[in-house]
């Protein structure tokens, strides 16, 4: 008598493929967010630790020539460095361009803020037009007017980011997670929350960061002013 084996094929059915893809897709739908969450809070992090950096060439920068960068003090440096940097525009790349011509920071990294437009990692050359050069720089840099921030309020901004709208005041809720990292002049940096509606950072009592007056961290005195880093 003739017995027959049975053999269970190797292959999946349609069915076990469809279940099996459902589950594939299912997981990466659970995992794609935590690991968005996680790239971000990397570039937030870096963004805070490259901030701190900044600061403290800004305030040796402060202690030598009597203030932050602005148009006056570019004139200093020139006359005491004979730098050959380019020292004369109105972008955040070009008043800190001022800290590398005097010296007193000798790297591009603590001026890089991972953003969407920031895509130029620093390459720390500094031959003519090389220092910052346009993508270098993720910070926006903050003047009372046309002159530089006093430090002499702890609670008040000098560099931002991650900027779409300078003169608007307008932030990237995509690139730390709905998060400003503010740079302060007591050399603290906060994260400020980017509103939804407007995407401008909430400071203190329903105040956005650029509203000045009473209750404010400017009061009526200060008048600021982002100065864009430029990306092209």
């Amino acid at each position: 008598m003739k017995t027959y084996k049975h053999h269970h094929p190797w292959g999946f059915t349609l069915m076990e493929l469809l279940v099996v893809i459902t589950i594939i897709v299912a997981l990466a739908g659970l995992s794609v967010p935590q690991i968005t969450r996680t790239l971000k809070a990397k570039d937030r992090l870096l963004a805070t630790h490259n901030a701190t950096q900044l600061f403290a060439g800004l305030s040796e920068f402060s202690q030598e020539y009597g203030s932050l960068p602005d148009r006056s003090t570019a004139t200093a440096v020139i006359d005491r460095t004979d730098t050959k940097l380019k020292l004369d525009g109105d972008s955040a790349n070009d008043y800190f361009r001022q800290l590398i011509a005097a010296g007193l920071i000798r790297s591009e990294d603590p001026f890089y803020a991972p953003t969407a437009n920031s895509k130029r990692k620093p390459d720390n050359i500094f031959d003519g037009d090389d220092a910052l050069k346009p993508g270098e720089v993720g910070f926006g840099y903050i003047l009372n007017g046309n002159s530089a921030m006093p430090l002499d309020y702890p609670g008040r901004f000098i560099a931002v980011s991650p900027l779409t709208n300078a003169a608007k005041g307008e932030f990237d809720p995509g690139a730390y997670w709905d998060k400003v990292v503010a740079l302060c002049a007591d050399g603290s940096v906060q994260h400020l929350d980017i509103r939804p509606d407007s995407h401008k950072a909430h400071v203190a009592k329903g105040k956005t960061l650029l509203e000045t007056g009473p209750g404010t961290r400017w009061g009526t005195e200060i008048h600021p002013v982002i100065k864009a880093p430029k990306f092209k």
